[in-house]
């Protein structure tokens, strides 16, 4: 049995995530170095290092550089692992062990010495486990005057949930390998169990991946409810855009944050400035998208003028798209009701396809694909463009059944991939060079 050591008990029932197979192999590594987990605010970054601590270690040191202040001023005394461990230990009120203990610095963005010190951690004392994690650390680590030991740590990003994880949270893993299974041989899925699917996402897109919303629909399926956990986190995001910047930027990344809606409901989702305001310019706000992107609240995407190998050579910086990083948190911003996303009615216009891209988009990003998206010169479009198995793949997505894409025809006749994918709600299959996959099975890509 795990002890925590300096934390007090989390209540709630156990998450499946997919990262507790990297976390594992992170732990037997003989090249193992400080993990560096970062992504944004409530995505269940603590949740699950504890999780896999419990698991896997004789006992946890957990030291929370929000909470405990004391813990900045040993660190800016020293920061040599042979000083730090006894101190340490100490403050957790137990003997921290080489190998057993899972040495854990939460909210460590708020102490720069701390993180300097996983350095000396890789050099000096390679036999301690650290795992260190923050909200906001992709910002403060490109700050000017911060101190990052590169070279010296591993990094992961931990995402809001997906699709799978949340079937499986739901009770469905059975549902989820059947997925897998046709997914792979290109084969039906029996109806009955294509709808049970659909309904599934269509649920998601409502509740969408963050712990503490599923949690709660899970044990309530109150979607108000939901909405209001969601209506908290983003509460909680313009907070920190308000602490974490400067005066000047402040409004700036409000904008581009609230303007994203109105990106996503036009028929082109191409990133126009001109939409945040009259007369707005790149160099006004080029700060706000990257500071939205480097905290995790949005994720950013490149238009690639040839689909060509390495596909970031051919990326054309000035063109790009924006999508929030859950898709439940999207709804809520828009106020869109419950009903209206399970039903996709036709008067959500064309924020339908935005928000279907939005969702295709995250699955992916949440598989580690660097994404892109293709326009020729004449104005045909493909929604996204990633390197799967070594393969340059185009993927289109639609929002229903209909599965007619005029650009994608194009692409292919162009530039003949080995296959396309097309994501709609129709049923697997696999015909004219063209994967047919439903949407709730974009987890499997």
């Amino acid at each position: 049995m795990c002890d925590i050591i300096g934390l007090t008990s989390i209540g709630g029932s156990v998450m499946h995530r997919k990262i507790m197979r990297y976390l594992v192999e992170w732990k037997n590594s003989p090249y193992r170095k400080p993990l560096i987990m970062q992504g944004a605010r409530q995505v269940g970054k603590t949740y699950s290092i504890l999780q896999f601590a419990r698991e896997q270690y004789e006992n946890i040191a957990y030291f929370n550089f929000e909470t405990d202040i004391q813990l900045n001023k040993t660190f800016n005394e020293n920061i040599d692992p042979v000083y730090l461990i006894p101190i340490l230990s100490r403050i957790s009120n137990n003997t921290i062990l080489k190998e057993k203990t899972l040495i854990v610095f939460d909210e460590v963005q708020l102490c720069e010495r701390a993180l300097t010190s996983l350095k000396y951690f890789c050099e000096n004392a390679p036999d301690y486990h650290i795992i260190a994690a923050g909200s906001l650390l992709g910002v403060a680590v490109n700050r000017v005057d911060f101190s990052f030991p590169v070279g010296k740590v591993d990094i992961k990003t931990l995402y809001p949930m997906d699709l799978e994880e949340f079937m499986i949270a739901y009770g469905e893993r059975e549902l989820v390998n059947q997925i897998k299974e046709c997914f792979l041989k290109n084969i039906s899925m029996p109806e009955v169990l294509h709808n049970i699917a659909l309904s599934l996402y269509r649920e998601y897109l409502v509740v969408g991946g963050m712990p503490e919303c599923v949690n709660k629909f899970l044990a309530t399926k109150d979607y108000i409810l939901v909405r209001q956990a969601q209506k908290m986190l983003l509460a909680s995001y313009l907070n920190d855009m308000s602490k974490y910047n400067s005066r000047i930027e402040i409004k700036k990344v409000r904008l581009v944050y609230d303007n994203i809606t109105v990106q996503l409901s036009k028929k082109n989702t191409r990133f126009k400035y001109k939409l945040i305001k009259p007369g707005a310019r790149a160099s006004e706000f080029e700060n706000a998208i990257e500071w939205l992107t480097l905290s995790g609240i949005i994720t950013r995407i490149y238009r690639v003028e040839n689909p060509i190998k390495p596909l970031d050579n051919y990326r054309d910086i000035d063109s790009f798209k924006t999508y929030v990083s859950d898709i439940g948190l999207l709804g809520a911003k828009k106020n869109i009701i419950a009903e209206n996303i399970l039903m996709l009615f036709e008067d959500l216009g064309d924020f339908k396809g935005g928000m279907v891209e939005n969702y295709v988009c995250n699955q992916l990003v949440t598989n580690e694909y660097f994404v892109y998206y293709w326009t020729s010169n004449r104005g045909a479009e493909v929604d996204f463009v990633i390197q799967r198995e070594g393969k340059i793949i185009p993927i289109e997505v639609k929002s229903a059944d209909n599965t007619k894409a005029k650009s994608l025809g194009i692409y292919i006749k162009t530039y003949k991939p080995n296959y396309a994918i097309k994501l709609s709600t129709k049923n697997f299959g696999f015909t004219d060079g063209k994967k047919i996959v439903p949407l709730y099975a974009a987890f499997c890509i």
